[in-house]
């Protein structure tokens, strides 16, 4: 039986000066997964005005336009500032309210849900009540639960942050906000890891470390890779692939090693891109991995 994977939360335009190209983690993940051949869908909320308009266009054209994705009469559809630093990293001005603050737990998700192997799910959809308690009604069916932290602050609570972790069965996380969660101590981030995963019970743990790859805690056992060279045009969906392409691989029930050293080459391929969601195919995996080069440990 193929696995479905339901992706819930944020859906978005990202403005670059005066351009603009859909976002928001979740339809990142999303439209990733279906690129490596993964059936996804998205649960969000959009505004009845121009900017939602040109965004369902957008999710049909991509396969995951459906009745689980809402329209607000009141609330507009989000528009975020994307602005970045000397080294290419992004910054997010985010407004509130905004149509995905008001995701409600309607009858076709209570239908889609039965079906569904996995949910991917943020801390950002859930700095409202309404949005936050949809996704906690969710969690009673039996699910993979898949948190992806992505902290834009001040849309977070700390107390949120732990429910959610509390859940999950896999967390992904950067390590910035590695430190955040854990503290900022003396120990190693593997030492951070450890006591992360005591206290919240993950299954896996996932912290992505920019230019320098990434390490997953999983079954015991730490797997890291050193990540790869790359000129970085903008940083915006590199965790979102990666998180995407780890899911995929994790499915798949494939090697850790294995995932993670793809993870990292989608990550790395997605920052040399503008944008969130550049094209690629599934078949031009191996090729995009053999066109970098692993940073030498």
């Amino acid at each position: 039986m193929k696995k479905h994977v339901l992706c819930f939360g944020e859906v978005l335009w990202d403005t670059f000066g005066n351009e603009k190209k859909p976002g928001g983690a979740p339809l990142n993940v999303a439209l990733n997964l279906i690129k490596q051949g993964v059936h996804a869908s998205l649960m969000s909320r959009v505004g009845n005005d121009v900017l939602g308009i040109e965004l369902a266009d957008f999710l049909k054209s991509n396969q995951l336009y459906s009745d689980l994705i809402q329209r607000d009469d009141k609330l507009p559809t989000c528009k975020v500032v994307v602005e970045l630093d000397t080294t290419q990293q992004a910054s997010y001005s985010i407004p509130q309210p905004v149509s995905w603050d008001n995701i409600k737990l309607e009858e076709p998700i209570l239908t889609k849900i039965k079906g569904t192997s996995a949910i991917v799910f943020g801390s950002l959809a859930c700095r409202t009540a309404v949005s936050r308690n949809t996704l906690l009604n969710l969690f009673e069916n039996k699910l993979l639960k898949i948190f992806d932290v992505n902290l834009r602050h001040p849309h977070y609570e700390q107390s949120t942050i732990e429910t959610l972790a509390a859940y999950a069965d896999i967390v992904k996380m950067n390590e910035e906000e590695a430190n955040l969660l854990i503290g900022q101590n003396d120990g190693s981030l593997k030492d951070k890891i450890i006591e992360f995963q005591k206290k919240f019970h993950s299954k896996t743990i996932c912290v992505t470390r920019g230019e320098n790859g990434a390490i997953i805690w999983h079954d015991d056992t730490f797997y890291e890779h050193p990540g790869f060279n790359i000129e970085v045009v903008d940083t915006v969906g590199a965790g979102d692939a990666f998180l995407a392409t780890f899911i995929a691989g994790h499915l798949n029930n494939q090697p850790m090693e294995k995932i993670l050293e793809k993870a990292c080459a989608i990550g790395a391929f997605v920052t040399s891109q503008r944008g969130a969601n550049p094209s690629y195919d599934i078949k031009n995996i191996h090729e995009i991995m053999n066109s970098l080069d692993i940073v030498s440990e």
